[in-house]
């Protein structure tokens, strides 16, 4: 793709979803099918507007079937699918519908709460739609087929994503809302931790344990020994994470985090990441000259690079008390976002397994946790 877009002064290519690949090798193969005649390259316009010219490989045609693959690239971005065939063989069927299978590295729902039916491909509703109406265009009136997307290795990508999380067993989902990828859309990394918390609802699940990062989900489950299933990763969308569970009915939500993070949520900052929001050091120096801490102090603290190199001077002067009242201004603000309407306790830790503080409801709900 020769389309492009700038994030934080750098101009990044643009590339296209593994929807837009499947629905792109879907026409290809029908109309070879029902033609033929060869391709090279299919055109398809995706639903943002774009038209893509995408190179056909691997091209089979037999009287009863076709089969094609497209190239997935992700352009710019950090894309674990980029570089994969993804195939779409189409044959002819004795019924009118256009009928739509996982093969090989497609994965399958296994769990509710993904907009499609367990036990279905995982296939999103838009490259679902985009398949379908690719097909139909290319097919006579009145005829049938029968549709099968596989991915050849995407099985074993599939496990450095969010898939397992989800329920989503056997390969890869077919994504895609826009038929393009933006290169570090903080948009979709959103998206796809917030259906955690759907799948998680829509289980049936009120409680979870929201966490920053995989540092935090491994304190959470082996520290403290709380449930994987339970646990969320929230990345720096705290808040979109909360907004969810709000809108999801969850009741209780107990927040895991090492404090460089949560001092920042104490504060009322719900986006987390440095470049939107960096008041660490001076929130954490606030709570300090409540426990006590004199000028000087506060000056070294203002002066630390990170909370880690803050604790140690916290420890020298005896201010540990602000660890608990951290705690509880996580839950109060937190709280404050979801109306009051969601039990919220937190707890604190610093490097990988020093726990720092709990409050009370932090301390009620993990052990109540413990026994789900």
């Amino acid at each position: 793709m020769n389309h492009y877009v700038t994030v934080n002064g750098r101009k990044l290519r643009k590339g296209y979803t593994t929807g837009s690949c499947a629905a792109a090798a879907a026409q290809a193969a029908t109309r070879m099918l029902v033609t033929g005649v060869p391709l090279e390259t299919i055109e398809i316009e995706v639903p943002a507007g774009i038209k893509l010219q995408l190179a056909v490989d691997n091209v089979i045609i037999q009287p009863d079937w076709a089969m094609c693959s497209v190239r997935k690239d992700g352009g710019d971005d950090p894309d674990v699918t980029t570089g994969l065939d993804v195939f779409a063989k189409v044959s002819f069927a004795v019924h009118a519908r256009i009928d739509i299978y996982a093969g090989e590295g497609v994965g399958v729902v296994t769990k509710p709460g993904l907009g499609i039916a367990v036990g279905e491909p995982a296939i999103n509703p838009v490259p679902r739609r985009m398949i379908l109406d690719a097909v139909r265009t290319e097919l006579p009136p009145g005829q049938g087929a029968d549709v099968t997307i596989f991915i050849p290795g995407g099985k074993e990508v599939a496990e450095k994503t969010f898939n397992p999380r989800l329920g989503i067993e056997g390969g890869l989902s077919i994504l895609g809302t826009t038929g393009i990828v933006e290169p570090m859309s903080e948009e979709a990394l959103k998206e796809a931790l917030i259906l955690k918390v759907k799948v998680l609802a829509a289980s049936g699940c009120k409680q979870a344990v929201l966490v920053p990062g995989k540092y935090g989900e491994k304190f959470a489950t082996t520290k403290l020994g709380l449930p994987h299933e339970m646990v969320v990763i929230s990345s720096n969308f705290i808040g979109s994470l909360l907004d969810s569970c709000l809108e999801q009915g969850f009741e209780d939500l107990l927040i895991v985090g090492h404090i460089g993070k949560l001092i920042k949520i104490a504060g009322g900052i719900f986006h987390t990441h440095s470049r939107v929001a960096d008041a660490r050091m001076e929130i954490l120096s606030a709570f300090a000259s409540l426990h006590g801490a004199d000028r000087d102090t506060i000056a070294q603290l203002l002066d630390c690079p990170t909370t880690d190199a803050a604790l140690d001077i916290i420890r020298e002067r005896g201010l540990e008390g602000v660890y608990q009242f951290v705690a509880e201004r996580v839950s109060a603000r937190c709280r404050q976002r979801l109306q009051s309407r969601v039990s919220v306790g937190t707890i604190v830790y610093a490097g990988k397994e020093s726990l720092l503080a709990m409050d009370t409801v932090g301390k009620q709900l993990w052990e109540e946790f413990l026994h789900v």
